[in-house]
């Protein structure tokens, strides 16, 4: 395993992956680390469905689109033009054809759910970077609505996912975009 630093500095957004599968143990792996992420009260609402099926990952998609073409259209989301005619290419997979997606959901009761999610999303990516995969957070992949594709994945009608994390052997590691220094608002410290 890489160190911390390391680890800080290779994690990237992969979106080209070998055509490779990943094993379930080794997801397993990972999403056992993932457990480990803080939560509200450690409340762990946290789920996971894995995803190692290409004609299902497709199908996810599509429905994904469609869902998120239909909301723009309705005027109940305003998508950027470029993403609107992505998402009308049939040949446009919202989750670039990886071998592998994890999604990251819990029950719409919840009011951490975005949070404890996200802290869960890092932990994933994080994992996965340290075991030599890579990893992507899909937003435009978590527009599931229609009731058997949810019914395939474990989710009930009051779960809602939030962090659609493609995962795969990466075919390369782009390189770290330049980062700024820390904008420090203030520090505060004892009078002296």
């Amino acid at each position: 395993m890489m160190d911390y630093n390391e680890l800080l500095k290779k994690r990237r957004a992969i979106r080209d992956f070998e055509d490779q599968g990943v094993p379930l143990p080794l997801v397993e792996d990972i999403l056992r680390d993932a457990t480990l992420a803080p939560s509200s009260s450690n409340n762990q609402p946290c789920r996971f469905a894995v995803v190692q099926c290409r004609k299902a990952i497709k199908n996810l998609s599509d429905e994904s689109k469609a869902c998120l073409l239909q909301d723009h259209s309705d005027k109940k989301i305003a998508l950027n033009p470029q993403y609107v005619n992505l998402l009308k290419d049939e040949n446009f997979n919202v989750f670039y054809n990886a071998p592998c997606v994890i999604f990251v959901a819990g029950p719409k009761s919840v009011g951490s759910l975005d949070v404890d999610a996200a802290l869960a999303a890092a932990y994933i990516m994080f994992a996965a970077t340290a075991r030599g995969l890579g990893t992507c957070w899909v937003a435009l992949g978590a527009n599931i609505r229609d009731s058997k594709l949810r019914g395939e994945l474990g989710l009930s009608e009051n779960a809602r996912i939030v962090a659609p994390i493609i995962l795969g052997y990466p075919k390369a590691i782009p390189a770290a975009p330049e980062r700024h220094a820390p904008e420090i608002l203030r520090v505060i410290t004892e009078a002296r």
